[in-house]
């Protein structure tokens, strides 16, 4: 029933967020191109075995389904029936914290901006560790807790300074008294820091950061990471001052100051050590 009125709320005009919710829902396919992009540099996709994690309405197993077998799994029933099963894509009901596989072997394991929304602990490593293949990779992508672009406007609410607030915190003090209806969620977001991703899974992967690929991405016209009011005026705001050369001699792929502080949003490939 708390499922159903969570998509309920989702796809409510009424809701505040309901606009943001729908751009992102509407540049999926986008976004599910960006993703195969970045794993173009690391592997070919073709006739992979896919686990796809919180998988949301589908369109990046869709897409991957394509030329891989691809288990799309999701806890949102009515999200999850949007997706017809076929000989190589199989859609499943399932929390993401309770992953119902056991002897199966993954290629690759996306969590595209997933992680977030979980109680993310040792055991769902542990276990996303045990299902991966040894030659095989993580995609993950979540927004950055410290940036200093989501203290100003928090992706998931476009509130300043509420990214830095854990879960409980964002129920105590935001949603109690402004967003009353999400209240009961069980999935509000609460974002990671650089440091907590390397603390997460430094110690059995390697960590590669595709920030440079997202900014060249993006000033070139692409449109499957911004959603929000803000960060696509931000993007108008660049191109119009002619600061693209100097974003992209500035943006780079280590876990220095840029990427601790001013990266919005993380993309990176996992690796086994």
């Amino acid at each position: 029933m708390e499922v159903e009125k969570e998509l309920q709320r989702e796809y409510n005009p009424d809701h505040p967020n309901y606009e943001r919710w729908q751009k992102a829902r509407d540049l999926s396919d986008e976004r599910a191109k960006f993703v195969e992009s970045v794993l173009s540099t690391e592997l070919v996709s073709k006739g992979l075995k896919i686990l796809d994690v919180g998988a949301g309405e589908g369109n990046t197993s869709r897409m991957f389904s394509q030329n891989n077998f691809v288990v799309s799994l999701e806890p949102k029933f009515e999200r999850v029936k949007k997706n017809t099963k076929t000989d190589s894509l199989s859609p499943v009901i399932a929390d993401s914290l309770s992953l119902p596989f056991n002897h199966t072997y993954f290629d690759l394991i996306i969590l595209q901006d997933v992680i977030e929304h979980l109680e993310i602990n040792k055991k769902l490593i542990d276990d996303l560790t045990s299902l991966l293949k040894d030659s095989g990779i993580i995609y993950l992508s979540t927004p950055n807790r410290i940036s200093i672009i989501n203290l100003i406007s928090d992706p998931h609410w476009g509130i300043p300074i509420i990214s830095l607030f854990n879960r409980d915190q964002i129920k105590k003090y935001f949603l109690k008294f402004f967003r009353e209806s999400d209240y009961s969620r069980d999935d509000i977001a609460e974002l990671l820091s650089l440091k907590k991703l390397y603390d997460l899974f430094g110690k059995n992967y390697s960590l590669n950061i595709f920030t440079k690929f997202s900014v060249k991405y993006l000033i070139n016209g692409g449109k499957g990471l911004v959603w929000s009011k803000f960060h696509i005026r931000l993007i108008k705001m660049v191109n119009l001052l002619g600061l693209e050369k100097l974003l992209m001699r500035i943006a780079n792929d280590q876990p220095g100051i840029i990427n601790k502080f001013f990266t919005p949003t993380f993309y990176i490939i996992l690796k086994k050590k």
